[in-house]
């Protein structure tokens, strides 16, 4: 509605509530930046021994799996603890969350992932804020600490579709924001201060030298400006399994990237038609003519009706212990299809 006015075209109404989530994501953010302080001076131990990169794989993938709880969504009458909880990302953490996730290809993503030299790597965006944070430092850990990436794109939403969507002055405006000392509510170590300052850094020069770049133009402003009708393709009333119909030229670039990262509740909706299957229908099946076109993992916590690819039996047990497993955003589900 607002982008078809001449006067709030630029108007996102929710930002003032996705940088207030954000800049309460302080303590987990610094918390995250010496992970991956240690990670980056521990890499020589990592290539004597690959074996290594599975693991912090799985530790990366649940890091965005469960920033993704952090949705504006489900936010609005949380305190600033309740957010640092769910964005709570130690292993000990993970561990205990892992009795949520109700389905696990990580082993399936892994494999996929291994197989690649010097690859690129899509993000098709969720939440902004925190959850964005996760995903940039996924994407920073795949290309400084892997041989399989260097390159990765990052896919905004055009406008903010649903509450806390990443646009692409969002992006732009994250990596500012990590920049600045007085934006994050914390009281960081000097030490946590420079792992943080070590790592937005990095983030500046991947976008500045291209390794990282968004699907559109980095100064796009908010619904698109005079870009043409396929970047709204994330944002049309299309399912994505009729991605090749509708937008054959998104279609075919995604076909040349080695894995494809569908973020949150929303995309995995139109991944899967937004229909009420069956909870253990295959994954594939749901995702229709989509299935196969090109590596596709599907990260997301439970918020909406659908959900698919999933043991018969563990649904019943599931059902008996909570009723609102489908919606509540405590389980999860990490879903591969592979290329064919």
């Amino acid at each position: 509605m607002f982008v078809q006015t001449e006067n709030w075209r630029d108007y996102d109404p929710f930002h003032a509530q996705k940088l207030d989530v954000f800049r309460k994501s302080g303590n987990s953010i610094y918390r995250i930046a010496t992970m991956m302080h240690e990670l980056i001076k521990e890499k020589v131990t990592i290539e004597a021994n690959p074996d290594n990169l599975k693991v912090f794989f799985q530790e990366m993938i649940q890091m965005c799996l469960w920033g993704n709880a952090t949705d504006l969504s489900l936010l609005t009458h949380m305190s600033l603890a309740d957010i640092e909880r769910l964005q709570t990302v130690e292993k000990e953490a993970q561990t205990a969350r892992q009795t949520f996730i109700m389905r696990d290809d990580q082993e399936a993503a892994w494999n996929q992932l291994k197989d690649t030299v010097n690859g690129r790597v899509d993000f098709v965006l969720d939440n902004s804020g925190f959850e964005l944070f996760t995903d940039l430092v996924f994407a920073d850990w795949l290309v400084t600490s892997t041989p399989y990436v260097s390159e990765v794109v990052f896919h905004p939403k055009l406008i903010p579709w649903f509450v806390s969507d990443v646009t692409p002055p969002d992006f732009a405006e994250t990596i500012a924001n990590l920049s600045d000392p007085a934006f994050l509510q914390s009281s960081p170590t000097p030490e946590q201060k420079e792992h943080l300052d070590e790592l937005t850094r990095r983030l500046k020069q991947y976008v500045e030298s291209g390794v990282f770049s968004m699907s559109v133009p980095l100064e796009t402003p908010l619904g698109g400006g005079n870009l043409g009708n396929g970047a709204n393709f994330w944002t049309s009333p299309a399912p994505y399994w009729d991605m090749k119909t509708y937008d054959r030229k998104l279609w075919e670039d995604l076909r040349e990237s080695s894995l494809v990262i569908f973020k949150g509740d929303l995309n995995y909706r139109k991944l899967t038609g937004d229909i009420q299957w069956p909870a253990w229908t295959p994954f594939t099946e749901a995702l229709g003519p989509l299935a196969g076109s090109f590596p596709l993992l599907s990260l997301r916590t439970n918020k909406a009706d659908v959900a698919v690819g999933l043991d018969k039996d563990k649904v019943k047990e599931i059902e008996e212990k909570d009723s609102k497993w489908r919606v509540n955003g405590k389980f999860a589900l990490i879903s591969f299809s592979a290329r064919q």
